[in-house]
């Protein structure tokens, strides 16, 4: 009987490597999480090179170990895989981030595109969706697609 109660505690209740954040923390680095999931799907083959930009773009910008990064990943997996939509994702950032931190979502975006070498145009359509909703201007978009890009040959080049 106790041993049953201890295994609910921990599998519910005690707190978890990436829960150390606010649970609003918590939601909005899934919605980030979950939109670049998505974009990893958008051409419709997922590329271990994207997976490994999204796990490198989270550790980065929420400053998270890789244990972290792996349960945060697995958390937005499955709400990615339940939304119906975007809205649940970019209408809270859209609440949280400044436009400084939407646009680097959409930067982000674009390196994940990058990250197998090349934008696809499921790819650019669904950075200029997000961007759209997140209200990121269009200068900043380009603005974003091109560090993107540079960023993407300065990686070749070393």
């Amino acid at each position: 009987m106790l041993g049953t109660i201890k295994q609910f505690f921990d599998k519910h209740i005690a707190p978890h490597p990436v829960t150390q954040a606010t649970d609003g923390e918590q939601r909005l680095r899934i919605a980030t999480s979950a939109i670049l999931i998505e974009m990893t799907r958008a051409d419709f083959e997922v590329k271990p090179e994207e997976l490994a930009s999204v796990a490198e773009a989270l550790e980065t910008t929420f400053a998270i170990s890789a244990a972290e990064t792996q349960e945060l990943l697995r958390l937005a997996e499955q709400e990615a895989q339940h939304a119906t939509d975007f809205y649940q994702f970019t209408s809270l950032i859209n609440r949280s981030f400044s436009a400084e931190e939407k646009t680097r979502v959409i930067e982000l975006m674009w390196q994940v595109a990058y990250a197998d070498g090349r934008a696809d145009r499921y790819e650019d359509h669904l950075v200029r969706k997000i961007a759209g909703l997140l209200h990121v201007p269009h200068k900043d978009f380009i603005a974003a697609k091109q560090r993107a890009r540079q960023s993407r040959s300065h990686d070749i080049d070393e």
